[in-house]
């Protein structure tokens, strides 16, 4: 009998390390899996900054966006509006009509006045 004792605590014994091991491999595991979330090649931190990416490209395509439109509204405009041509030939090209008068204002020829002296 004394044999069939030893055996049941050797068995016992023998779950009781496996179970331990099982536990530790658990642990380093567990240990792993959160090093690679943190710091892994597609960790946490690589996410953050890739959604951060992600936004400020989609704030980016809304601006695009809203410039295209006005870019399409003035291509409209100048396919069909006489008036913005002339805005465009006279702002741009110096176009006037006939009868009008142009000054023009050269900036830094301005000379300083000297004081007059009256007799």
């Amino acid at each position: 009998m004394v044999i069939k004792q030893n055996r049941g605590r050797e068995w016992l014994e023998w779950q009781r390390r496996l179970f331990t091991l099982v536990q530790v491999g658990g642990v380093i595991g567990l240990m792993w899996l959160a090093v690679a979330l943190f710091y892994g090649e597609m960790g946490l931190s690589r996410y953050l900054s890739m959604r951060d990416h992600a936004k400020s490209l989609d704030q980016e395509l809304s601006v695009l966006r809203n410039e295209n439109v006005a870019l399409q509204q003035d291509i409209l405009r100048l396919q069909h509006d006489p008036s913005k041509i002339e805005q465009l030939a006279r702002e741009q090209l110096g176009y006037v009509r006939k009868g009008e008068t142009v000054y023009q204002f050269i900036p830094g020829s301005e000379k300083p006045r000297e004081p007059s002296s009256k007799p």
